[in-house]
């Protein structure tokens, strides 16, 4: 950007307080008017109109503004849909997974028997006894019945039981607790160990629905009976096992949310169409009409007043911080009044536009939001990074109207910040074009990831409103770039290369009219190009500025020295005057030049500061030469300026003087080269043709290495054919 880099260099001139002078007040005013018409914008949609409620009767016949969703009808259908599918799905047994908390429960519930049961029968010191009973045979130990020879009383029995259904809920019968106390303990923990395994590979592997607890506890049996349990304790074993045999299937409830999500994503939303009747006049209100102006924000509600002062605070919180950030890094934007009044006003263009398609009765209308084409628009004339920095806050913007949805917001920030990278390197209005592509497929692809996270089919059946966008934005920034230009003069790289190219018709003019000059700005102009690039100036502006700087010897060519192509000079028949009346007189005969075929100010400075105010000495000294009484006012040989005012200017001064002065070395060699071009800067710099330039010691050092390495590239010493080698190439030429 080509203004920027001249307010830059010249912001060291502006104060640091942004006082309140007449400049700094049309941009206070330029400021407030921006945010006054975005705040408009915004909130035009949030102002109350109507104090209706359920019951009330219309005082006129309401009519939809805009196509709309019927969020209350659609609401309704989608949660019956919901409804009927989680009733269906909860049907469904594919939806039911086994749990496996019953299989561990059931194996803590065996293990905790037996722990039980030991305890038990430590109490009554039955433990380690390896018989069934003492003085008792197996055989009566563990047959039904309670024999009072046993070692167990009946009470032993029942607090057994009831030790076990307290723990695991599970009921024991008589017979099981009287052998579970009797049997040898050995034989007890083998058992008791290998049931618990059995218990939970059986709940983890099988199906259990209500239904089928019988067939199960039936299959548990049998799984326990041909096992390798002790046999003597597979009877017990299995009626524990039977007893622990439970439901063990458990809705999965995402499934159900999924099942519920589909079913809604399948219904069609209810739309209110534009123009349509909402409620007559002298209708009676209802519950779905309300919803209807509410969602048009038709009506004063309770929560109207305070929605609209938080988004206002928001306004003021994301301008507050976009002057901020300039105040801080980009103060030369706020001191010149042009670049300021541009943000001002693409601002309100894209707020603007994107507001426009927010309202549109497409539901996806919303994604269409041009930001790329401001920050597109920013990047070429005025500052990448601040762009970059509005992207998010035009993206947040983009958010308020569709009541802050963070989908939309997101798509708006990664188009506008797309869109500053994809023209970071434009160079000509095709670039722009390709921009808007990469800006499309970026938003492809995020609202493409936004149908995705929200599993939203529609949505990424419409990705390609994220194409759309991009090539719109391109489109838009192509056909408002021009008129910016020359609205606000600034002058893009875009601009400037178009100017540089040779069938320009004031360079084609130079071309033939004065086909010396023309030569000399091309090489001036690579000079410049390259001094501007190694003290990161604006080597574009340099090079195309270089081309035009001596466009004002179109008037009088012959009477410069690289257009003459005979012995006789005109200059020696006339007044050192007057010749140095025609020679300054190129400055200002190529300002006017330049207004004629409408090139731009940063272009016409290079016509009018490239000599500055220096001396014409060559017809100074003819004069003082021819001077009776030696009193000539320096004065008149002087250039009428201004001095250069920007780096640009000042290189082009520079590579001028270089390249005239080495032209005229008998043998220019590096050294030599070199010497002479610090010599013309240094005198330069002590006549002060340079001190409104902001160049810095290290430039001119900078700039001298770059001179140096150019044209010793253009006048390098060449090699001496032999006369035989001339003769014999002459003789090949002629064949």
């Amino acid at each position: 950007m080509i203004s920027r880099k001249k307010t830059k260099q010249n912001s060291k001139k502006a104060r640091h307080k942004l006082v309140p002078d007449k400049g700094h007040v049309y941009q206070w005013l330029l400021g407030v008017a921006a945010f006054i018409i975005i705040a408009v914008i915004v909130l035009i949609d949030m102002v109350p109109k109507l104090d209706l409620t359920v019951g009330s009767v219309a005082p006129e016949t309401l009519y939809s503004p805009r196509t709309i969703r019927n969020n209350y009808v659609s609401g309704r259908l989608e949660k019956q849909a919901a409804e009927d599918a989680a009733r269906k799905a909860s049907q469904d047994p594919n939806n039911f997974e086994i749990n496996q908390v019953v299989a561990l429960d059931a194996t803590s519930d065996v293990t905790t028997l037996f722990e039980i049961v030991k305890e038990k029968r430590e109490d009554l010191g039955l433990w380690k006894n390896e018989e069934p009973g003492e003085g008792v045979d197996a055989e009566e130990a563990t047959n039904p019945g309670i024999n009072e020879q046993l070692p167990i009383t009946a009470d032993d029995i029942g607090e057994l039981q009831g030790l076990a259904y307290e723990k695991i809920g599970v009921r024991i019968s008589n017979r099981l607790a009287e052998v579970l106390l009797l049997i040898p303990a050995s034989t007890l923990e083998e058992g008791m160990t290998g049931l618990a395994q059995i218990v939970g590979e059986f709940l983890k592997a099988e199906r259990i629905a209500e239904e089928d607890v019988p067939a199960n506890k039936a299959q548990m049996a049998a799984v326990v009976f041909d096992s390798s349990l002790p046999e003597e304790f597979i009877p017990e074993a299995q009626e524990i096992a039977v007893g622990l045999v439970k439901p063990n299937l458990t809705l999965n409830l995402e499934k159900v949310k999924e099942a519920e999500r589909a079913a809604i994503a399948q219904v069609k939303p209810v739309m209110v169409k534009k123009e349509s009747k909402i409620v007559g006049k002298g209708e009676v209100v209802n519950e779905e009409q309300i919803q209807i102006l509410t969602d048009l924000g038709m009506l004063k509600t309770s929560s109207s007043y305070p929605v609209m002062f938080g988004a206002l605070i928001l306004l003021l919180l994301l301008f507050a911080g976009l002057f901020a950030y300039m105040y801080q890094y980009e103060r030369a934007i706020l001191t010149d009044v042009r670049l300021f009044g541009l943000l001002c006003l693409v601002s309100v263009l894209v707020v603007f536009l994107s507001k426009l398609m927010s309202v549109l009765s497409w539901p996806y209308a919303g994604y269409l939001a041009p930001v790329a084409m401001g920050t597109m628009l920013m990047a070429i004339l005025v500052d990448s990074r601040l762009s970059a920095i509005s992207a998010i806050a035009f993206g947040i913007i983009v958010g308020l109207f569709s009541g802050m949805e963070l989908k939309f917001a997101v798509v708006a920030i990664v188009g506008g910040l797309t869109g500053v990278y994809s023209v970071s390197k434009a160079s000509q209005r095709s670039d722009i074009t390709r921009g808007g592509f990469i800006v499309g497929i970026a938003l492809f692809f995020t609202i493409v990831a936004i149908g995705l996270i929200q599993t939203d089919g529609d949505l990424l059946k419409n990705s390609w409103v994220g194409l759309v966008n991009g090539l719109l934005s391109g489109v838009l920034a192509i056909g408002v770039l021009p008129y910016l230009e020359t609205l606000f003069g600034i002058t893009s790289s875009i601009r400037l290369l178009e100017l540089s190219n040779p069938n320009q018709p004031l360079l084609r003019r130079l071309l033939i009219e004065a086909p010396g000059t023309y030569h000399h700005s091309i090489i001036v102009g690579n000079l410049a190009e390259s001094a501007a690039d190694a003290i990161d100036g604006n080597s574009i502006l340099a090079r195309v500025g270089a081309h035009y700087h001596d466009i004002g010897k179109l008037k009088r060519p012959y009477f410069f020295g690289e257009n003459q192509f005979i012995p006789e000079n005109p200059h020696d028949k006339i007044a050192p005057s007057l010749s140095t009346l025609i020679i300054v007189s190129h400055t200002k005969d190529g300002a006017e030049l330049a207004k004629q075929y409408k090139l731009p100010q940063v272009i016409i400075d290079f016509t009018q500061q490239h000599h500055g105010t220096d001396l014409v000495k060559f017809f100074y000294h003819r004069a003082l030469e021819n001077s009776r009484d030696g009193e000539v006012e320096e004065s008149d040989f002087r250039y009428p300026g201004p001095k250069p005012q920007t780096k640009e200017t000042a290189i082009v001064m520079l590579a001028d003087s270089v390249e005239a002065a080495v032209r005229s070395l008998s043998k220019p060699t590096a050294g030599r080269i070199d010497g002479l071009a610090r010599k013309i800067i240094k005198d330069k710099l002590n006549s002060g043709q340079l001190d409104e330039s902001d160049l810095t010691l290290k430039d001119l050092d900078t700039i001298a290495q770059a001179f140096s390495r150019v044209l010793s590239g253009i006048y390098h010493s060449r090699v001496q054919y032999p006369e035989t080698v001339v003769e014999e190439l002459q003789k090949k030429a002629k064949n």
